[in-house]
């Protein structure tokens, strides 16, 4: 199902012709270009081989290079202006925010091998996660469900489901995420508030 099969299959609706259906339809229009740039990213990703939700949202000046046969993307994840370098398998799940600047790597050298090779190792970025502005994430990391990695953050090492952490290198914080995360980073974005205004329906994530 394409995203704008979702849109119309979830809009909003008005009786035909009333200000509030000539409102809603003029801001459906207005969005027709951002819905053209997502159609045509999600397909020249899927045309590479990545399994990308419908409504899964990229900016369109992300960056993503590699194997993207080895991307998969779940539904309702925003991707802004970050970097994923695919070299081994790197799953995002749903409702993942990865923020601008955030880079994750799947691959990096090896600075006691002579020949410098390069290593790579898959990345699980589980739902509802956090990446926050400019933050780094290192090969063969597991990012739980509902972690939060807060801007600037290195993570070498696997964070627990609803855990946050901070810093070079990234240390768990004493604060957790609430047991029940219910929401979409996409709710906001104009293009899905013009098809509708209220939350969209989302499968809870349960950290308990």
């Amino acid at each position: 199902m394409t995203l704008l099969q979702q849109l119309w299959r979830g809009r909003d609706r008005f009786p035909l012709g009333g200000r509030a259906w000539c409102r809603a339809w003029a801001k459906r229009l207005l969005q027709m270009p951002s819905l053209l740039k997502q159609w045509r990213y999600h397909a020249s990703l899927r045309a590479a081989g990545a399994r990308v939700d419908a409504t899964a949202f990229f900016s369109d000046t992300s960056t993503i290079s590699g194997r993207l046969d080895m991307l998969e993307v779940g539904s309702g994840s925003f991707i802004g202006r970050a970097e994923l370098s695919v070299h081994a398998s790197l799953k995002i799940g749903s409702n993942v925010c990865i923020n601008d600047g955030a880079k994750v790597l799947t691959a990096s050298h090896d600075v006691l091998d002579p020949e410098w090779r390069t290593v790579a190792r898959p990345i699980v970025i589980a739902d509802h996660a956090w990446i926050a502005t400019n933050a780094l994430i290192l090969p063969g990391v597991s990012i739980g469900r509902g972690a939060v990695v807060a801007a600037g953050a290195v993570v070498a090492r696997d964070v627990p489901a609803g855990r946050i952490v901070a810093g070079n290198p990234a240390r768990l914080l004493d604060k957790c995420r609430p047991e029940l995360l219910c929401y979409s980073p996409t709710a906001s974005l104009a293009l899905f508030r013009a098809w509708h205004s209220g939350p969209p329906p989302v499968t809870p994530t349960d950290l308990s």
